[in-house]
């Protein structure tokens, strides 16, 4: 059943400060509306809860991507689009952008931002795995200031974020120059386009004399909230990426994640692929 749409509010705020003093005056009345490609979805299907919106999709302060010497900045409502078409990301990470062309279909890539995908906390979206793995950081503001968090204990459960109700995503922030000398994404699912993740893997290492110095490990879709592997990370640092230490590194993740039977797999499934993508990422960095 489809909902009826005069049953729904949707205001225009002036600017961002506007946006954010709506949002302070009824905290958790009125909810920020980006791309809307998860809300028009709900609101197709009768689902959409929720009655009162701000568009914030016209906020200049939430659009465009920055670089310095130290960090690229992209702003919540930067396209998928315009992640997998910018020429710097598409060099330093690849797996975002790969992660990007994932999303979806054309008409998805352009609408869908990044701060919706990450705000609508859904563990089988595309991005978090990869920005998980470059330590990205968030700006969260509200009408009293702003803050920076860690990506990383951002979530706290399944569809549960660390933001207060009059908090929004202005950005994105992740450091360059990390040195990792391979990075490994791959997203599995019912079919290779338009699927939603069965599975989603990104890893990036840094392999220097033959020893793993660094190593960075996140999954998608095989646990309540997108997750790092810190423990199989620490059980792979230092080691020969091979074999020997494959079969170890693998019981470990096993026992990180925790994939479950449902519509579009079953636990068994995820579990297996989540341990062959984790081999698939080990013999590229013997390479």
């Amino acid at each position: 059943m489809r909902s009826y749409v005069p049953a729904y509010e949707m205001q225009e705020p002036r600017n961002l400060a506007d946006a954010l003093e709506r949002m302070a005056r009824e905290p958790g009345e009125w909810r920020p509306f980006a791309g809307g490609t998860d809300l028009m979805v709900l609101l197709e299907s009768g689902k959409l809860s929720h009655r009162k919106f701000l568009s914030i999709w016209k906020l200049p302060e939430l659009h465009g991507i920055t670089v310095t010497p130290t960090h690229v900045t992209l702003n919540s409502l930067s396209t998928y689009s315009e992640i997998r078409r910018h020429e710097l990301l598409a060099r330093e990470y690849p797996m975002l952008c790969r992660a990007a062309a994932e999303t979806g279909g054309i008409a998805t890539q352009n609408r869908g931002t990044i701060g919706g995908n990450i705000a609508n906390a859904s563990p089988a979206a595309d991005s978090p795995p990869a920005l998980l793995v470059y330590d990205a950081e968030l700006e969260l503001v509200s009408a009293s200031g702003s803050r920076w968090v860690p990506y990383h204990g951002f979530w706290k459960g399944y569809k549960q974020i660390a933001m207060r109700k009059d908090e929004l995503i202005r950005a994105i922030r992740v450091p360059r120059n990390v040195g990792f000398s391979k990075q490994f994404y791959r997203k599995v699912g019912t079919r290779r386009a338009q699927a939603i993740s069965k599975v989603c893997f990104a890893g990036a290492a840094r392999v220097d004399a033959g020893l793993i110095v660094d190593v960075r490990i996140a999954l998608g879709s095989v646990a309540p909230t997108v997750l790092r592997a810190t423990e199989t990370e620490k059980m792979l640092r230092g080691e020969k990426p091979g074999s020997a230490v494959l079969a170890a590194a693998q019981e470990s993740l096993a026992r990180e994640i925790a994939p479950i039977d449902d519509i579009r797999s079953t636990a068994r499934y995820r579990l297996r692929v989540a341990q062959n993508l984790l081999a698939e990422f080990c013999e590229s960095l013997a390479s």
